[in-house]
């Protein structure tokens, strides 16, 4: 993007992998998320991060919480007790920033 362009953030160009379960975590990967960088969630399987239903208020099948922490990520699963989503896991924080 250049330089005029009004969505590009201070962030653009950087990768961030989130690790970030429920609140804190998540909340500043989403900052991040706002100002620019890219920025890949991790969450473990089955049920993903537990904001996904945490809350009474639902929406599609999420709790109110999910797409305001989600917003603008991208989301990957991987089981992080076996050895091949540790090695995916390396894979991904080798080519990222954060």
């Amino acid at each position: 993007m250049s330089e005029t362009d009004s969505t590009a953030g201070p962030l653009e160009g950087v990768r961030m992998i989130e690790f970030g379960q429920l609140l804190a975590g998540p909340y500043c990967a989403s900052l991040m998320a706002d100002f620019g960088a890219e920025v890949i969630k991790v969450e473990a399987p089955p049920k993903g991060d537990p904001m996904r239903v945490w809350g009474r208020e639902q929406v599609n099948g999420h709790t109110l919480w999910w797409p305001s922490l989600a917003r603008s990520k991208k989301v990957v699963t991987l089981n992080l007790r076996e050895p091949e989503g540790q090695e995916l896991a390396l894979q991904l924080m080798a080519k990222a920033d954060v």
